[in-house]
């Protein structure tokens, strides 16, 4: 199924288009004006869409605008639930096999750049391991907490440590015992999955804004996000049985409200908050942009209208 440490090594017929992206560049309204005019459907390459009822914070697509337009891997789970790129990535197959089946042309939108690289390339299998190091770490990880051991896996693997939140248990772990269990940092052994193998004929498109633009519409988007209720959306969730699982918990928005319903800041505090960490989730995805060689970007101007995106994709783009 995998190339050694790498990419999956079947190809899947069809050709599979990504409108990729900064998050707030504009990619689903773009994406939806293209399924528009192409008769096609949009698979969400989202990692917290997947979640239901986490609706307000993470701007999913209206369920009019999903009437009109058929959305993909959009409510795929309950917000107590985990969920892996490895799921998504079968969701996202099937998805895909569907829209061609039917004659569609199938859009991968969204910005979560682990979902788009795997979706695209495959997932990177790192070397098992597990047993007593495993458990050692988890016990150092629930006494020390994730930040602690974060700090240590930015002095052993600067670009894991970058990539990865500092409260992110999950795969600060799994970086962490990698490194110790091979010698090598999980960052080196992922290089092996740059090889730009593709798992279908896939186009890249991106979008890009002027960085002063980028944030403008970062700062309006949390803005309509608190006046739609993100805070009673936050609140709903928190008093569910099951709550937030660590990952949904970690969304950007939903964090800084839990802190603000938790009394750790006031309301104009966690939107303020909510707009810096978007902004740092932007230079994030920014990075992972610059690996990819093989996109073909948009500058977007401040005042262009999703339309006039879609009419200079359209024209650079030969969608079959």
């Amino acid at each position: 199924m995998a190339f050694p440490g790498g990419a999956c090594s079947y190809y899947r017929v069809g050709k599979l288009y990504f409108i990729l992206g900064c998050t707030a560049v504009g990619k689903g309204a773009v994406g939806r004006e293209l399924a528009g005019r192409l008769v096609g459907r949009i698979v969400s390459a989202d990692s917290m869409k997947v979640y239901r009822r986490m609706d307000v914070g993470t701007a999913k697509p209206s369920p009019e605008i999903r009437r009109r337009i058929p959305h993909y891997c959009i409510d795929l789970v309950e917000p107590a639930e985990s969920f892996s790129v490895a799921r998504y990535v079968e969701h996202a197959d099937r998805a895909v096999a569907e829209i061609l089946a039917c004659g569609a042309v199938p859009l991968a939108v969204g910005g979560t750049s682990l979902y788009i690289k795997a979706l695209s390339e495959g997932l990177f299998e790192a070397p098992p391991v597990g047993g007593a190091l495993r458990a050692e770490l988890r016990a150092r990880i629930a006494r020390q907490g994730p930040p602690a051991m974060h700090a240590e896996l930015a002095r052993v693997d600067g670009p894991a440590a970058e990539r990865i939140h500092p409260n992110d248990a999950k795969r600060i772990l799994r970086a962490m015992e990698v490194y110790l269990a091979t010698g090598q940092p999980i960052s080196r052994l992922q290089a092996q999955w740059d090889a730009g193998r593709r798992r279908y004929d896939c186009v890249l498109v991106g979008l890009r804004r002027q960085k002063e633009d980028l944030h403008a519409r970062i700062a309006a988007r949390v803005q309509r996000m608190m006046d739609a209720g993100l805070v009673d959306e936050v609140r709903s969730l928190l008093a569910e049985p099951g709550g937030l699982s660590q990952q949904a918990a970690q969304a950007v928005g939903y964090a800084e409200v839990t802190d603000y319903l938790s009394g750790r800041c006031d309301l104009g505090q966690a939107a303020e908050r909510t707009k810096a960490n978007t902004r740092r989730l932007a230079k994030k995805q920014r990075t992972w942009h610059r690996r990819w060689g093989d996109v073909l970007w948009f500058d977007v101007e401040p005042d262009e209208p999703p339309s006039r995106t879609a009419d200079r994709i359209m024209e650079q783009v030969a969608f079959k």
